[in-house]
């Protein structure tokens, strides 16, 4: 170890503890990656704050040294935004893994960015209350990644996303000051930063503290399986659902090969070899009204050429259709060495088109793609299946996950819808702003991380700034 590096890990250490400070290059490659694998660094140092004194006096000491760090979750993000491509110091919030305070009176929890997405709901589900925004992830994925990324989940299409459920932030900016902005009571007063710190990935600073929204439970669920013998049926099925004036918790889609490799896994649901898409369409509210609107689903898919419908007879049923599509993008490994998931949003009446186009996409790449997506909302999960061991078949992938993601900006879309930017969509990013947007974004950025420190090189479609030779140095790295 070099004595720059040295350094860095005593000072590191006198902070949080030696304890809480890895160095050791074996140990480092745990933080390489996250959930996106395409891409990897290996950090020089990983530092585990247990509050937010320890967070801003970390932070404090790395922008006075000049050092790059990358805050982290747990990382299951899906776009390579906590990876220390190079070789940041890795600022890990898992330590911070406590609920402070709960007001059931006025609806609002109050946590740390370590607490798992789904221990929240857990928590106050004795109560009758939950947290609403529900990623696939979320048995892992942590509050802190889900305010960094506006995370959704499959029930967004009624409820919206992250940025939706939270109501203020207590945020230490990239030179160690601690900030609180937005209020537990209500709107915000002045600017909207709440709102914008909201799915920067981390580059604009390190959340500490959260207040976020509890819902109460709905009394009644009526969940629907659909199984279509065309991906077109399926599709024109979800705009006739949204056209009668039904508006679902969720409303899921996934095509055949999807459907292939979540039947190999843990909770197969049973899915006809020969049909060619399914939906899974879950209906909340007062039990008053809820059985009419199952009807009426039904009937609608009845109109688009339905195989076979069911309303799920039992919470057990229901719970196996939902952890059979929760667990889809894992699923892939069923199927394939390697999976490149995507995150592009459409119009939901361009469906059809959209899935025609990656489907000739995928003939033209000679890589499969499953579809996974929350078809009510548009939000699509294309999954690029590849062989990394094949030269030249990882770039391969890349590229045609790009080619999907254009497919979507040409419909009037989006390059992601929960899973951001990272190091993955960045100069996919000019599918969709002009240099002028991306410009203003930059100067955004600029007011509170000037010499990018925090988390650099990522979200834009730019090399961030030059970090000089005495930085590296300090890191280890030079």
């Amino acid at each position: 170890m070099s004595a720059a590096r040295e350094k860095l890990v005593e000072e590191l250490a006198r902070i949080v503890g030696p304890r809480n400070v890895i160095s050791d290059r074996h140990q480092l490659m745990a933080y390489e990656c996250d959930g996106y694998t395409i891409q990897r660094g290996v950090p020089a140092a990983v530092v585990f704050p247990a509050d937010t004194d320890q967070v801003a006096a970390v932070v404090k000491y790395l922008h006075r040294e000049k050092i790059p760090f990358v805050p982290r979750g747990a990382g299951t993000g899906l776009s390579g935004g906590a990876i220390p491509l190079h070789g940041e110091v890795v600022v890990n919030l898992v330590r911070m893994n406590r609920i402070l305070h709960i007001d059931y009176e006025n609806r609002y929890a109050v946590v740390q960015p370590g607490v798992v997405n789904r221990r929240l709901s857990q928590v106050v589900a004795g109560r009758g209350y939950y947290y609403a925004p529900d990623p696939s992830s979320q048995q892992a994925c942590t509050l802190g990644g889900n305010v960094g990324e506006n995370a959704g989940g499959p029930h967004c299409l009624k409820y919206g996303v992250t940025t939706n459920h939270v109501l203020a932030l207590e945020w230490v900016l990239p030179d160690g000051q601690v900030v609180m902005v937005g209020g537990p009571n209500g709107d915000d007063v002045g600017y909207d930063l709440r709102g914008l710190f909201i799915g920067t990935e981390g580059t604009l600073g390190i959340v500490t503290r959260i207040w976020v929204r509890l819902l109460k439970k709905q009394i009644g669920v009526k969940t629907i399986l659909a199984l279509f013998d065309r991906v077109e049926d399926a599709s024109r099925a979800v705009s006739g659902i949204i056209a009668k004036g039904i508006l679902p918790g969720a409303l899921e889609m996934m095509d055949r090969l999807a459907m292939r490799a979540v039947e190999a896994g843990a909770y197969p649901v049973g899915y006809p070899e020969d049909i060619e898409a399914v939906l899974l369409l879950e209906l909340d509210g007062s039990a008053e009204g809820l059985e009419d609107q199952a009807e009426d689903a039904v009937k609608v898919c009845k109109e688009h050429g339905v195989r076979d419908v069911r309303v799920a007879a039992s919470e057990p049923e229901r719970t196996l259709w939902w952890n059979n599509r929760k667990t889809a993008f894992g699923a892939m490994g069923n199927i394939s060495p390697d999976y490149l998931v995507q995150d592009g949003v459409i119009p939901r009446s361009t469906l059809p088109e959209v899935l025609t186009r990656i489907a000739e996409i995928s003939k033209d790449s000679g890589l499969r793609i499953a579809n996974v997506f929350h078809a009510g909302d548009g939000n699509l999960h294309p999954l690029v299946l590849f062989d990394s061991g094949v030269p030249g078949e990882t770039q391969r992938a890349v590229e045609t996950g790009s080619r999907v993601l254009q497919v979507c900006a040409d419909v009037g879309g989006s390059i992601t819808g929960e899973h951001g930017v990272g190091l993955e969509k960045m100069y996919d990013m000019e599918k969709i702003f002009s240099p002028a947007d991306i410009d203003y974004q930059l100067k955004i950025r600029g007011i509170w991380n000037a010499e990018e420190l925090c988390n650099p090189g990522k979200l834009f479609p730019r090399p961030a700034k030059c970090i000089d030779a005495k930085a590296m140095a300090a890191a280890g790295r030079g």
